[in-house]
């Protein structure tokens, strides 16, 4: 098989007759023809239905060039992968991350000193972004994500935990079940401070708990100084309360319990023609938390970890 009879097929698929193929190819017609027919030798079936008038592509037709269209595509992105592996990074790179994110700008910084020929437009906001209709060229993102059109890189699992501030727990007790949770204030994550219900992981399995409290915010970074100013106890993200746990600001409660572990993704369009610079901001970042999350750093500073752990 003549591997280059191959793009003369697709094209004449393309263009519905040997005639626009052979034009659009600058080959003779006759020579388009003698290539589809070769080609349908070497495979031993028949590609294109012919007519006097039209040609059609028979079922094995279709199927061979869906296949050896994606086959095609391929090899041109590892031609151009390997291409930009070539060159340094450089551009502008558009990138979003939650409001509450506490690495990722010294993360940023620190891929931008790195990578003098890139500039970075950072935008961090706990809206929900259309990464291709806002221009976004890689997301960092926790949660669950439900868009199967964008493509998902784990950086690293997140986990949440209850706290509160000593003072609270002070006057109003420190709870030891799920349900003591119904006689205490609470920070609730979100727009209202009706109907808040909370889903936690315990040694009895999954459960929903209700929970009320007298300030909803949409913000974890309010809900941790919430928290300290005594207003109840919160569900935050684990890293975003090492800090003020170490200080004594909060206090950890429900130990046994815990959210369902959420992760941290890397989120981008699609994962071809990403530039170097994208593809090397991905890799830096990947590389971070891996390096946060590795055991040398846990020996030396286990609130490092912490921070890895998720947003």
């Amino acid at each position: 098989m003549d591997l280059n009879d191959i793009p003369v097929f697709l094209k004449v698929a393309e263009a519905g007759s040997f005639t626009s193929a052979a034009g659009a190819l600058g080959l003779p017609k006759t020579t388009v023809s003698r290539r589809v027919a070769r080609l349908e030798a070497a495979v031993g079936i028949r590609l294109i239905q012919r007519t006097t008038r039209s040609l059609s592509l028979t079922d094995a037709g279709r199927r061979y060039y869906q296949d050896c269209h994606a086959a095609l595509a391929a090899v041109a992105d590892a031609n151009r992968r390997t291409a930009d592996a070539q060159h340094e990074p450089s551009g502008t790179i558009r990138v979003s991350g939650p409001a509450d994110t506490g690495f990722l700008g010294d993360v940023v910084s620190d891929f931008i000193l790195a990578n003098p020929k890139v500039s970075v437009e950072l935008e961090l906001t706990d809206d929900y972004v259309n990464l291709i209709g806002e221009g976004i060229d890689v997301a960092i993102r926790a949660g669950h994500l439900s868009d199967s059109s964008l493509i998902a890189r784990k950086l690293a699992p997140s986990r949440r935990a209850f706290v509160a501030s000593p003072d609270y727990l002070a006057k109003a007790g420190v709870p030891e079940t799920l349900a003591d949770l119904s006689h205490h204030d609470c920070v609730i994550s979100g727009r209202s401070v009706d109907g808040a219900t909370w889903l936690v992981h315990g040694p009895g399995g999954a459960q929903t708990v209700s929970v009320k409290g007298r300030i909803a915010v949409n913000t974890m970074q309010f809900a941790v100084r919430a928290a300290i100013r005594g207003l109840g106890i919160a569900l935050i993200p684990s890293p975003l309360a090492a800090s003020a746990v170490q200080a004594g600001q909060l206090q950890a409660v429900l130990r046994e319990f815990e959210p369902p572990h959420g992760a941290l993704y890397a989120v981008y369009p699609s994962n071809r023609h990403m530039s170097a610079a994208v593809s090397s901001f991905v890799d830096f970042v990947a590389n971070r938390m891996a390096w946060l999350r590795s055991a040398d750093v846990q020996a030396r500073d286990p609130l490092l970890v912490d921070i890895a752990a998720g947003i």
